[in-house]
This record gives C-alpha cells, structure tokens and sequence, in this order.
C-alpha cells in the first residue's frame, strides 16, 4: 500500500509545486514507484514535468467530478519509476461540482485507492486554499508535508492550515498526521533566513526537516525546460537538497 502524503499551505508562492515536482522525482530515482498528483488548477507541477496540458483526455478533475477510472488519467513522464495525474484548469470549478456528490470529502481517497497498490509513495500537490479538493487531498493523506519559505511573513497562516489538519483529524481522518516542516527559499547571507528557520524550530521542534532547500537559479529554471531539477542539473544545489530530503523523509519512514 502506498504512502499518501500532501505537500499544503494556503500561503501561495511558498515552494509547493517546485517540492512536489523535485522530492516525486528525488523518491523515484531512490527506485520507488511514485505517483504524483497535481490537485491545483494552475497545473504547474503537470507542466513542469514536460506534460502538455492542453491535449489530455483525462484529467484529476475527470476523476474528481465525472468518475473516470484514474489509470485512463495516469501519465508517464520522464522520470523512470514517476507517473503523474495531471491538473488541468477546468479544476477551478470542481468544489463546486462536487457539492452534489454523497461523501465528496472522501472522493480523492476513493480515487486513490484504485491504484495505490501500484506505487510506493503518492503525493499530492495542494492548491494554496483550505477548500474542499484540498481537504479531499489530507482526507486521503496519510501525512502531511508543509513547505515555508524563510521569509519575514513565513508563520502567518500557518495556524489556520494547522486548525484545519485538527479538524480533518477529528471528523474525517484520525490518522492524519504533519510529516514535516520543510523550510524553503532559504539564503544562507541572509540572517533573516537563520532567524525564520530557528522561529519555526522552536515552534515545531523535531516536525521540522534537517534539510532545508536553499535559493538556486536551476530550481527556477527547470520547470521551463519540462524537468526535474536532478535531470536539468544534477550537480546544482537544488538537486543536492531534494536528493537530501527524499533520503531524510525515508528515513522519518523507518522510525
């Protein structure tokens, strides 16, 4: 059975998508069976992955909304042992299409179901909001990652997607659980990068992950060309630290 696990926060341009992309492809090239679904209506994550979005018969709002069987979704891409269901935009109208639908909160977790015996990790790229396609994706999930820049507005927030998680876990996934803070967008000049990963340490304590993903031009780049930051450059720093945490998080796995 596969490891669920949702990259959220509601706070956009935190390094979510770039997480998504970067740490399926870091766990795939581990030699795991990954799945990674783009539950966001941008499509960023389908895109920069090489996927044309604009020619697909299927898409997770297919899934979500008409029924279709997920495999008819699943793409290859170009990383061996990485499939991905793609986004497509259509996706902005899904929750409310949804609203008709009996048990909708539990529609990406039947979803998945199908086809997790097919993989080793799925994960699952959150738009930034707390509606209802993302407590879909954390109703499926078994954990949670939570990227956040180091920035000075990094835990502003951070308590609502946190209320959220609770609540999830007392009305419809117990078992849900925060699998990590992962700071992003971190400059090692700046001494207010040092400043927010130490706040949030103390905040979180051990929740938060060892690496940190530090600015690098090639992380910004590789989307562009359709890649994973590992494939565009593997000697860059970017690939470095998704390489570091894929082998951080299978780590957190085995406690």
């Amino acid at each position: 059975m596969a490891k669920i696990i949702s990259l959220a926060n509601q706070k956009g341009g935190v390094g979510k998508t770039t997480t998504a992309i970067n740490l399926s492809a870091a766990l795939a090239k581990e030699g795991l069976r990954v799945l990674l679904v783009d539950a966001d209506p941008q499509a960023n994550a389908s895109s920069g992955l090489g996927i044309d979005i604009r020619n697909l018969e299927a898409t997770i709002y297919e899934c979500l909304v008409n029924g279709i069987d997920p495999k008819l979704a699943i793409q290859h891409t170009s990383v061996e042992g990485l499939d991905l269901i793609p986004s497509h935009i259509d996706l902005v109208g899904a929750e409310i299409e949804m609203l008709g639908i009996e048990d909708r909160e539990n529609i990406m977790k039947r979803i998945l179901g199908s086809v997790e015996e097919n993989y080793d990790y799925i994960l699952i790229d959150c738009s930034p909001s707390l509606g209802l396609i993302t407590v879909n994706a954390l109703t499926a999930s078994s954990s949670v990652v939570i990227p956040v820049q180091a920035e000075f507005f990094a835990l502003e927030g951070i308590a609502k997607l946190l209320n959220t998680i609770k609540i999830i876990k007392s009305k419809l996934n117990p078992s849900l659980r925060i699998e990590g803070f992962l700071i992003t967008m971190f400059d090692n000049r700046l001494r207010l990068s040092t400043q927010v990963y130490e706040e949030v340490r103390k905040h979180f304590g051990d929740l938060v992950f060892q690496t940190v993903i530090t600015r690098n031009v090639r992380l910004s780049e590789a989307p562009s060309h359709g890649l994973c930051v590992m494939d565009y450059d593997p000697s860059s720093k970017g690939a470095k630290n998704y390489s570091q945490l894929a082998k951080e998080l299978l780590q957190r796995q085995k406690k």
